[in-house]
Formats: C-alpha cells, structure tokens, sequence
C-alpha cells in the first residue's frame, strides 16, 4: 500500500484543531474551528476522493480517539466516509492504549518501532494507508522517509498559532505536484497533491547578472 498523509492547513501551515473549537485545545490552542466557515460543497468532494483511495487508517492516539467518538454515530449509510472509517481496519500508534479500549473495530493497536511497523503495513496488500490528522505521527513519518504522497486542502486563513504540518526542525524536502488533482476551488481553498522526491537536503541556486541581464544560476 502506499501511504498518504491527508489533512487541512491553514496558510501559515497549521492543522491543528480545525473542526471544532474543543478539537485540540493542547498547547492552550483556542483558535479550534477555523476550518468550518470555508467549508463547502467543492471541499467535501475533495475530501471524498480521498476516502475512496482508502484500504487502511494509521493514526496516532489522539486523533483516532478525536475520530473514534465522531464518526461511529454516523450511520448515514450514503456517507462514503463513515462507511469507510467504520469497516475498514485502523491501525492506532500507541504504548499505553489498551486494546479494550481500542473498540472502534476492527483496530489494532501498534506498540513496536513505528518505522518498522508502518514499513510492514505498507507490504500488505491494498491501495493506500491514510493517515488523517495525527500529527506527531506524521512528522515521525516525514522524518523517517515512508510518506508516499501528501494530500492537502489549504484555507485562506491565518491561524498564527498552533500544530505545523512542518514545523521547525522537519527534515528539508522537495516535492512535485499532480496537476490533475491540484487547483483553487471556489472560495479560494487550494488542492494540493504532493509526491516526495527529496529528502534531507533541498537545491539551492542565485539570481545574478550576467552582461546585463538577470539570470538563474543553479548550484
């Protein structure tokens, strides 16, 4: 399978808390819900073509139990995303969550090395392993070189503080963009969808002069 990270940012890149005010109040966040008012009809079917590239959840502990006590009451049987959340497996980051307490079925809990885990689960067969939110986990994640394709709906909010995507001391990184899936929709929220094509290093390059006229210099 491949993995994909799927979340919503704000322009200055924060994902946390965007659905709600009592999201994820860590850190003392109070900016939660910034997300709702730019929501639309264009955003949930962006949203939508994700969950259908789904065989499989990874999440750290906080988000799956943020999900596990929303999604399972929606039992709207043409809701693509509770249909997809509800049955397929999940698997949650965690040393102290028990499996009692992991009852969103089918989970299961990961207790070892998360690269080691997450490069297992990746050799099963599938489409893809999404993560949702789970925010430390992506940056292990990104850090470790296992994200396959990053999925983003960029809103034309400042939040000015909060939980980056990437934050300060993230491995540098480069990407390419898929046209055909990237764009502004109405409203101004932008698509993005990213594949990884460098990690640990990025170019670099100059502007200068050369017998009058500006030039690029790649080094």
């Amino acid at each position: 399978m491949l993995l994909s990270v799927n979340t919503f940012v704000s322009l200055d890149g924060v994902m946390q808390g965007p659905g709600n005010p009592d999201e994820d109040r860590s850190g003392g966040f109070d900016r939660g819900g910034w997300l709702v008012p730019h929501a639309s009809t264009h955003t949930d079917e962006v949203v939508q073509s994700w969950f259908r590239e789904a065989d499989a959840f990874l999440f750290g502990r906080t988000s799956f139990g943020l999900l596990g006590g929303y999604w399972p009451k929606v039992t709207d049987p043409d809701d693509l995303i509770a249909a997809k959340l509800n049955t397929l497996p999940k698997y949650v980051v965690s040393s102290t969550l028990t499996d009692d307490e992991a009852d969103w079925s089918p989970t299961t809990v990961l207790r070892g090395d998360v690269a080691d885990e997450v490069r297992r689960l990746k050799e099963l067969p599938g489409q893809e392993l999404q993560v949702h939110g789970s925010w430390k986990l992506v940056q292990t994640l990104h850090q470790a070189g296992l994200v396959d394709v990053y999925r983003l709906l960029q809103y034309p909010v400042v939040v000015g503080t909060g939980k980056r995507l990437f934050p300060d001391g993230s491995a540098p990184a480069t990407f390419t963009t898929v046209d055909e899936s990237s764009r502004v929709l109405p409203g101004g929220v932008v698509s993005l969808t990213l594949h990884p094509t460098s990690l640990g290093a990025i170019s670099a390059g100059a502007y200068a002069v050369d017998e009058g006229r500006s030039a690029t210099v790649l080094g």
